[in-house]
This record gives structure tokens, sequence and C-alpha cells, in this order.
């Protein structure tokens, strides 16, 4: 199916010059003179490189269907992480690379979606929020104000800004998109 750049949305996969590509924000620009102008930010899920890019609103683009299995996170050694299709029993793993930043959200026994391109395993969403546990944080303030923060560091090694009251050994959620504390789990 064809999709005009004047289409865009957030999380729409397409083929660019041979690759899967996902939108991560788009503008659209009407220039004084000529043709409306598309800005994007994409990322290839191939590579896991972000780029900016210009399109004509005319353009076309054809989707990347991109398919979606779920499996559980096993372990990580030697910076390769494994997965398990608890359907087949199927095992698949992903370098640190491919991993990226989710690394830091991957807990043992860990339900995640696996993302495919034409049969080649590209990456893995994890879920929105995850329950992790402050492994190192400074004690709390006494009489500071709620709104004040301090560092802790997870035990899955994600260092992050947390409330005072937060004390080492609490489970917290954090939200996984850009690694911030959203509360108690």
């Amino acid at each position: 199916m064809a999709i005009e750049a004047g289409d865009f949305r957030t999380g729409l996969t397409l083929i660019v010059d041979g690759d899967p590509w996902v939108v991560l924000d788009f503008q659209h620009v009407k220039p004084g003179k000529g043709a409306a102008i598309l800005k994007t930010k994409m990322k290839n899920l191939k590579t896991g490189s972000t780029q900016e890019r210009n399109f004509n609103a005319n353009t076309k683009f054809e989707q990347a269907v991109v398919e979606r299995k779920t499996a559980q996170y096993s372990y990580e050694s030697d910076n390769t992480y494994y997965f398990m299709d608890m359907e087949t029993y199927e095992t698949y793993e992903l370098s640190a690379d491919q991993i990226g930043f989710n690394k830091y959200f991957l807990v043992d026994s860990m339900g995640v979606t696996l993302n495919f391109f034409d049969g080649l395993l590209l990456d893995i969403s994890v879920p929105d929020k995850v329950e992790l546990v402050v492994a190192e944080t400074t004690p709390g303030v006494k009489g500071a104000p709620t709104t004040q923060t301090k560092d802790a560091v997870t035990n899955t090694g994600l260092t992050l800004r947390v409330p005072q009251f937060i004390e080492e050994g609490e489970t917290i959620l954090v939200t996984s998109a850009d690694g911030k504390y959203s509360s108690r789990a």
C-alpha cells in the first residue's frame, strides 16, 4: 500500500531506500514559494540510526510490514541478549547495539515484543512502564521540599532522578520511553 508523505504519523513504519524506517516525529512546512515540505525525524529499524530527512509532501512510500511476536527475556551473556518464544520455545538473540537503551528495562522473565521485518529480527519493544528496584541512592533529606529530587541507580544500572522519600531497596515504576521516575510500584 502506497503512503504519501503528507499522510505521515508518528510510529508509521515505511520503506525508504530499501530499508524499514519508523517515523519518530514530523512537521509540515509550507514555504512562501513552492510545494509543502515534510520535515521528519526517522529511525532506521535495521541499523538503529536516527536521521532528519525532508520530503516533498506528495512523495509516495511503501508501508513496511513489521511482524511482532511476544517472547520472554531469558538472560544476557557477552553483550548478547536471549529471548524465548513461549509458544514454540524457540530462542532469539540480539546484540547490545540492537537492544540499545532498552537494556535498562530488561528484568528476568519479563514479557517483551520482538519486531521482525522480512523474517529478520530487528529489535524489541518493552512495556511502557517497568518495575525496577533502587539499588543505590543517598538518604533522603528530612524537611526537603517534595519536589526536590536526588540521583538513584536501579538494579539494571539505569541512573535517574527520584524524589527524596525513595530509599534503597524500594521498587519504583520507570517510564521506558525516557527512563524517568513515574511512581512507587
